[in-house]
């Protein structure tokens, strides 16, 4: 078993509830992990939003968020969850796509049961239960031990771009069918507390969220959406630089050197330098 993987699976299998808070960047999910988080988490959300300003209807490829998500993995030691959306269109996508994500170090996956364009309101409706079933087996098939957690979208009402019909109990049939299917684990966005308490009696061990704390749940991805509040921030200081051509901002460069470790890349290039008889001070 990967050392990520084991250590996502040794969170869940605690008991104790976790945050897998947002990241959007190599360098985002160094700030989580330095925080103290002992998950990160990759939305399709932030990930298609800061890369190429285009929303999240399934345009931004897995492929991509391959990539990004194998950069990020590469440089934190806590377990990465990834939104992976519906892993392609057929199960041979979902099995390739889901081999590409544990060689590229990713500790855990989301895969949703909407269809495709996701989020509009314009096409509504969720992949049917069993074609839903026959993906996730798919992903169970193609994995050696990365978590597997099926996004279920029963909850995720029209007016919101959602496809579900907003019935706990219909909710909770797909959960139970998804588990079957090989899912180690459920997400259900936008759930209430009421809604959330009855999923977790029925589902125990089993219920993820992307809202506020909920007694009984395993983890919460993406709390806080902290990366639109990065977002917010931007649009106020360039607005306000444009307008008075300053910034009242104090500019400091001490925590983005920890970072990015730049005292160990000028002790290795002092270190070369002195070796090498190239140092001139």
């Amino acid at each position: 078993m990967t050392g990520q993987a084991r250590k996502l699976r040794e969170l869940i299998a605690s008991g104790e509830h976790f945050i897998a808070a947002d990241c959007y960047s190599a360098l985002t999910a160094r700030v989580v992990e330095r925080t103290g988080f002992k998950a990160a988490y990759l939305g399709g959300h932030a990930a298609s939003a800061f890369h190429y300003a285009i929303p999240d209807n399934g345009i931004y490829s897995q492929v991509e968020q391959i990539e990004l998500a194998a950069r990020i993995a590469a440089v934190i030691d806590i377990p990465l969850v990834v939104d992976a959306d519906t892993l392609g269109e057929t199960i041979a996508d979902a099995f390739h796509f889901v081999r590409r994500y544990e060689r590229a170090g990713i500790a855990g996956i989301h895969v949703e049961d909407e269809v495709n364009p996701k989020h509009s309101s314009l096409v509504n409706g969720l992949l049917p239960i069993k074609a839903m079933q026959e993906r996730l087996e798919a992903c169970a098939k193609a994995r050696t031990d990365l978590v597997i957690i099926a996004r279920c979208d029963e909850l995720y009402p029209v007016e919101y771009g959602g496809g579900g019909s907003g019935s706990v109990e219909a909710a909770i049939e797909r959960g139970r069918a998804y588990i079957e299917a090989g899912a180690d684990a459920l997400m259900y966005p936008v759930a209430t507390s009421e809604a959330t308490a009855a999923l977790v009696e029925a589902l125990p061990g089993r219920v993820m969220t992307m809202g506020p704390t909920e007694p009984g749940t395993i983890c919460n991805l993406s709390t806080g959406w902290g990366w639109s509040g990065a977002v917010q921030t931007h649009i106020e200081r360039c607005r306000t630089l444009f307008e008075t051509g300053q910034l009242d901002v104090e500019i400091g460069f001490e925590d983005k050197d920890a970072l990015i470790q730049q005292d160990l890349y000028n002790e290795l290039i002092a270190d070369w330098a002195r070796k090498s008889g190239r140092q001139t001070r």
